[in-house]
């Protein structure tokens, strides 16, 4: 595995095809201030532009929380509301609650408490592995400031409306049980299960071709706002490239030949 050491309070290791990205601050719960937030930006663009990475796995350091939102402990990093609301930043929080341009999967792996920013990463990530002692909220109202970086227009898109509004209009906390039955994260475990079953979705993922899983994923990302007509329609580059891929070849033959399929990602 290939590692950078803790840098602005993130890690980013890789091995082979899979990335880690780890927020490291757990001595403030993950909360993620601007050189963290910047940071996480320069990962996630190097990310866009290398396609042998497959997969990537977002989770914070230790066992207590993924990402409590933005750290409001420093003054010199935490601006007023207004401010915050804003100023420019590429991908929503963390850079990536908003993120449309990052055609690699992501799994978030949920390690504890997931709040206010770190909950709308979340919303940005493609799977949710979480364990059981997970919670989950947007707390902004209940400080004086709003979930502006994606959790008011998304948290109705993903879950019934009344349930998005009680959480956007109290700040109440669900737990990992109430978050699975909503359809807010796929997989619920004990942590000591957590690190196997992300491998088990991460692997599952490899398993499929590498052109074909962010063709799909771009599509979805960049047709949300069509009618399914439309976005059957669109043709996106990804797209034509995974159909006329020397891999788009590979998968028939391989089950005609009842064996795995050998992905070169071309």
């Amino acid at each position: 595995m290939n590692a950078d050491a803790s840098q602005d309070g993130v890690r980013f290791e890789r091995d082979g095809h899979v990335a880690l990205v780890t927020i490291d601050r757990p001595e403030v719960l993950n909360a993620i201030g601007q050189r963290t937030h910047d940071r996480l930006n320069e990962i996630w663009a190097e990310l866009e532009d290398d396609d042998d990475v497959r997969v990537v796995v977002l989770t914070g350091a230790g066992e207590r929380a993924f990402c409590v939102g933005a750290d409001m402990s420093d003054d010199n990093d935490a601006p007023d509301g207004l401010r915050y609301w804003a100023q420019e930043r590429e991908g929503g929080f963390g850079g990536l609650s908003l993120r449309t341009t990052l055609d690699v999967p992501v799994i978030a792996r949920v390690n504890g408490y997931a709040l206010g920013g770190g909950f709308e990463m979340m919303l940005g990530a493609d799977m949710v592995v979480a364990a059981d002692h997970a919670q989950f909220a947007l707390p902004e109202p209940r400080v004086g400031r709003l979930p502006a970086d994606g959790g008011m227009p998304m948290l109705p898109r993903r879950i019934p409306r009344a349930l998005a509004m009680e959480m956007l209009l109290t700040g109440r906390r669900i737990t990992a049980e109430e978050a699975e039955r909503f359809g807010l994260v796929n997989r619920v475990v004990p942590m000591a299960q957590l690190d196997d079953t992300v491998e088990e979705l991460v692997e599952q993922v490899l398993a499929c071709a590498p052109l074909s899983v962010r063709a799909i994923k771009q599509l979805v990302q960049r047709t949300a706002h069509l009618t399914p007509q439309e976005a059957q329609g669109i043709r996106l580059p990804t797209v034509i490239a995974a159909f006329d891929s020397e891999d788009g070849q590979e998968g028939p033959r391989a089950f005609r030949e009842k064996r795995a399929p050998v992905w070169k990602g071309r």
